[in-house]
């Protein structure tokens, strides 16, 4: 359970950090949060991998929830645009993550990422 913490920890961070890098473009001060943020989601996905969590896993799924949750929250917040294109690619990308992860062995009886 901690490990997930930490990845949903990770993605916060990241699309906070990429949002914020969007706002930054009319108001600068901005990119504090955005430099605060990806140092923040590095450092939580070092940590996954110190606690053996396999790159493959936390990557994809970091990446995609990024991809995912700033198109969606963008669209929300600076009124860009989410169109079917958008929602193929998102959904293409959520399924290579999926084949990712089924490629590697099952998690733990813990539910951890391994």
């Amino acid at each position: 359970m901690r490990n997930w913490l930490i990845l949903a920890a990770a993605i916060v961070l990241e699309v906070t950090a990429t949002l914020a890098l969007r706002a930054a473009i009319e108001q600068p001060w901005w990119a504090i949060l955005t430099v605060a943020g990806y140092v923040g989601a590095f450092v939580a996905l070092s940590l996954l991998l110190r606690l053996g969590a396999k790159i493959g896993i936390v990557y994809g799924i970091w990446a995609a929830s990024g991809v995912v949750l700033t198109a969606v929250i963008a669209a929300v917040l600076f009124g860009e645009p989410l169109t079917l294109a958008i929602g193929i690619g998102i959904a293409l990308v959520i399924g290579g993550v999926l084949l990712v992860e089924t490629g590697h062995a099952r998690p733990s009886a813990q539910g951890e990422i391994r």
